[in-house]
């Protein structure tokens, strides 16, 4: 018998020979090979360790589904992606998110490939649900509690997939159960939504009650992520009935279903909150903040992003990488980082409209917008010096701590790296790629001084903007750019503040003191003051102060899309359909350089709220049906 899925689940032969070596992945060709699943159910499945090593299997196989979200950034307005690094190594070939859409527009034909690795990572929870349950009769009651952890971690895993999924394709497969063979499913149709909301609902829940309260170990689960993902679930599905889903036909939106939603979820959030112990990253405390043209001295939001923080309270689930020499290292520094940092690629960037949604620490609101110029036309002196220049490095003081810590400015320093050794300090100035700082070109640059004298500038040549990241880049040597060993958080404690505002914020009608009390915690760190009497005086302008806490706090961790899409804010934050001049997006010497939603019609916005089945998993079954705006 072959093991040949339409959905190409990743299968028990498969779990076994590669889980137990830690890989992340299967190449393809398994799926044609015998299966040794018989042989393996009588050597394997006799102890708590064999459970738990293939539990672990199970964490590093469903790692490279959620650890490169950041790409998914790309679908709001603040961060272009323009294309994605090839994955290194062979532990992850075939990588879930290669061949994915990631502008604005144009993306939900794009993740046909992220469909079926998905429901791979389901298979893998599966196979591990199923096999440990079956110990559970032989088993010791000492031994049954642990068996039972494991089961809700394999169940919580299981459950994340599946909210993935939902979120994106809305009605899809319900498969609860390991599939060894095609048959098992070529005929399988789309469950509801609201019955996989229920399925997922209850996996959080098993989760929450056999989880222990603090994780045996970094990268394993506890109760905080399991209540935290399952209040989400309930703000989505919140949201969904609020503000309504009319590109999943299957779907009727309900204001009962919404408020129930959103009581539940503030509920989760305020337990994650109050019954655990956790902390912000260094308190939430902003640390010390560097003037423009200076990195010695970093604010503490740009060290949450660093392996410094792994382990650290407000990380309340991560997935794991190895770093150095073991295949399974994190990307981080080759997606957002420049050739002089490892010979990275620079993927992912700001754009520009990012820098004026950073706040004053004086006033606590918005400054004055920076003025784009191009030192070509009106001369670098006066480009570099004009007040309130976004060439200007003045320009960027005094402004939210966490400005520094993400993004860096015409001048701004970081370290480079060959080799996994520094080169030292090189100054990032748009548009000089690479660039010999020597005796007779330094004044050149009215930025630079004579302590410049032997330096390259910073080769960034895929930015198109006049920024790029600092955040998530390390600046300390011993890895290269895909040995990464930051622990990547897909769920952290600051975004549940803000999840937990906004749930109380919808479900009450407007803010109370503990939620305001949050937002400000997480607005702390980036050192600015409490928001104002005007900015929590009715539920409509506490919204905005969240989104504007959102957009800032969780830059570049893949959320800013599936906010969009949850409050049907893409036709807000863009333009209409059919608007004749669409929206550009510019750089700092205010060339335009990408224009989005151009007179596009509907259907191209239905197209960005739902995502398409992918055609080849329909060909194979009939029984799928496609969502409607791509029928």
């Amino acid at each position: 018998m072959k093991i040949k899925n339409s959905i190409k689940l990743s299968l028990a032969g498969c779990i076994i020979a590669g889980w137990l070596l830690s890989a992340t992945s299967c190449v393809q060709d398994l799926l044609n090979q015998d299966p040794t699943t018989e042989l393996a159910a009588v050597a394997f499945w006799k102890t708590e360790s064999d459970a738990t090593y293939a539990l672990y299997g199970a964490y590093a196989d469903i790692r490279p589904l959620f650890d490169r979200d950041y790409y998914m950034d790309g679908h709001g307005e603040y961060v272009r992606t323009r294309g994605m690094s090839v994955v290194s190594g062979n532990l992850r070939l075939g990588d879930a998110y290669h061949g994915g859409g990631y502008n604005p527009s144009g993306y939900g034909s794009g993740f046909d490939k992220m469909y079926r690795f998905l429901y791979g990572g389901i298979n893998r929870a599966n196979y591990v649900i199923d096999n440990v349950e079956k110990m559970l009769d032989n088993a010791s009651p000492s031994s049954r509690s642990n068996l039972e952890t494991i089961i809700g971690e394999a169940r919580l895993l299981r459950g994340m997939v599946y909210f993935k999924l939902i979120s994106m394709w809305g009605d899809v497969p319900l498969i609860e159960r390991t599939v060894y063979d095609n048959s098992e499913v070529e005929n399988i149709t789309r469950t509801p939504i609201a019955d996989i909301k229920t399925f997922i609902y209850d996996d959080f829940t098993y989760a929450l009650e056999k989880l222990p309260a603090r994780a045996s170990g970094i990268g394993r689960a506890a109760k905080p992520a399991a209540l935290a993902f399952r209040g989400k679930l309930q703000l989505y599905w919140a949201c969904w009935n609020r503000f309504g889903w009319p590109e999943l036909e299957t779907f009727t939106p309900s204001a009962s279903e919404a408020a129930a939603a959103y009581a539940a979820a503030a509920a989760d959030f305020k337990s994650v909150i109050d019954d655990y112990g956790l902390t912000l990253f260094r308190n939430g405390e902003p640390g010390e903040c560097d003037e423009p043209g200076k990195a010695d001295n970093l604010p503490n939001y740009y060290y949450l992003f660093t392996p410094e923080a792994n382990g650290d309270p407000e990380l309340i689930m991560v997935f794991t990488h190895g770093g150095l020499g073991t295949s399974q290292g994190e990307e981080l520094m080759r997606d957002f980082a420049g050739r002089n940092h490892e010979g990275s690629q620079v993927w992912v960037t700001p754009r520009y409209e990012i820098a004026d949604r950073y706040q004053s620490v004086t006033t606590g609101d918005f400054c004055e917008p920076l003025i784009p110029m191009n030192p070509d036309n009106v001369g670098k002196a006066v480009a570099y010096s004009t007040p309130n220049s976004a060439l200007n490095p003045q320009s960027y003081t005094d402004r939210d701590y966490r400005m520094k810590s993400t993004i860096q400015w015409d001048y701004e320093m970081s370290i480079g790296f060959t080799s996994r050794l520094s080169t030292g300090w090189c100054p990032f100035i748009y548009r000089t790629w690479n660039t010999n700082i020597t005796a007779t070109n330094y004044s050149e640059f009215p930025g630079l001084t004579e302590a410049n004298i032997g330096q390259i500038t910073y080769n960034t040549d895929g930015t198109n903007s006049g920024y790029v990241f600092r955040k998530f880049v390390r600046n300390t040597p011993g890895l290269g750019r895909s040995e990464g060993n930051y622990h990547w958080p897909v769920m952290r404690l600051a975004d549940v503040y803000l999840m937990y505002a906004e749930a109380v914020n919808e479900a009450n009608g407007g803010p109370d003191a503990k939620a305001i009390e949050l937002v400000n915690k997480v607005r702390h760190r980036g050192n600015l003051p409490p928001l104002t009497a005007d900015k929590t005086a009715s539920k409509e302008s506490f919204f905005q102060a969240i989104e504007q806490e959102r957009i800032i706090e969780l830059i570049g961790e893949g959320q800013r899309g599936f906010d969009l899409r949850r409050w049907r804010a893409i036709e807000r934050v863009w333009c209409p359909p059919y608007d004749n001049n669409g929206v550009w997006r510019r750089d700092t010497y205010g060339a335009d350089q990408n224009r989005y939603f151009q007179n596009q019609n509907e259907r191209v916005y239905q197209q960005c709220y739902i995502f398409r089945i992918p055609p080849g998993e329909r060909d194979r079954n009939p029984n799928l049906t496609q969502n409607t705006p791509w029928l």
